[in-house]
Parts: structure tokens; C-alpha cells; sequence
């Protein structure tokens, strides 16, 4: 992890079927970029969120 990472619960949909997927990044724009990378254009993003109670 780098400095200053954080959690983040990324909720998408590929195909119709809504998932959950925890991403660590430094910001919430950086989550959604690191799981396009992962996942494509077929990932529709729905939610970013803190994954801590923070």
C-alpha cells in the first residue's frame, strides 16, 4: 500500500448483476479508475464508498 490509502467499497454492474468490490486507493476517483482497469468499459460504476466507519 502507498501512503495515505484508504479503503473503498466500489459497487458496479457487469452483465445485470450488481457487485461489491473492495479497492484500496488514495481517492474515490482513483478507485473507480483502478477498477475500469481491472473490469473494462462493460462495469457500469453505481457507488464509491468509505470502506472504514470513518
Amino acid at each position: 500500500m502507498r501512503c495515505g490509502e484508504k479503503c473503498f467499497l466500489v459497487t458496479y454492474e457487469i452483465d445485470g448483476e450488481q457487485q461489491v468490490a473492495s479497492v484500496t486507493a488514495r481517492t474515490p476517483v482513483e478507485a473507480r479508475k483502478k477498477l475500469r482497469r481491472t473490469y473494462g468499459d462493460k462495469a457500469n460504476i453505481l457507488t464509491v464508498r468509505r470502506g472504514d466507519a470513518k
